[in-house]
């Protein structure tokens, strides 16, 4: 069996996606209130700074930065995954064990990549700005209501009609190889 090994770097900035078992879903979106309580509870036990993200119904992107001298983005993933299954278990939701006994709702793991410059960090925010407009849930960037589009354009980062009419150009960033 081959070990997977991730790329850490102590104070390193990371494009994570996290993707539910079930890619029909939309239960992200339909919780997101759990999910960014899940995501505040995680904060809130181990720091970290959360530079983008994007919530769709299957799947969400971010980008997280961790403080200097911690690699370890890992429990904080998996803090919180665990927090949004509690939370929707205590609301009714049935969440059932997959083989291996644990909740089945997520897919096991999830994917990194270490950002290595701010050209990267920059494709990588863009491409989590663009995504519900790539996956066909908006025609424009502005009406995806789960993204942090929406801080960007209030900090002034970003114009409200950022990619209008050139969204194709941004490919690239947060694609996994075929």
């Amino acid at each position: 069996m081959v070990m997977y090994r991730r790329a850490r770097q102590a104070g390193g900035c990371y494009f994570l996606t996290l993707a539910l078992a079930d890619r029909r879903s939309d239960l992200l979106v339909r919780h997101v209130d759990l999910l960014r309580e899940a995501i505040r509870q995680a904060r809130s036990r181990r720091s970290f700074r959360l530079d983008a993200i994007v919530v769709l119904p299957e799947h969400l992107h971010m980008v997280m930065s961790l403080p200097e001298g911690d690699d370890d983005f890992s429990s904080r993933i998996a803090s919180m995954k665990a927090a949004f299954v509690r939370a929707l278990r205590a609301q009714g939701h049935p969440v059932r064990p997959n083989a291996k006994r644990e909740a089945g709702l997520w897919q096991p793991r999830f994917w990194e990549h270490l950002l290595r410059d701010e050209r990267d960090f920059a494709a990588h925010v863009d491409y989590i700005h663009i995504n519900p407009l790539k996956h066909g849930l908006v025609t424009r960037v502005v009406d995806w209501p789960h993204s942090s589009f929406h801080r960007y354009v209030r900090e002034g980062l970003l114009p409200a009609d950022w990619a209008g009419g050139e969204e194709s150009r941004i490919t690239g960033a947060g694609e996994r190889p075929e």
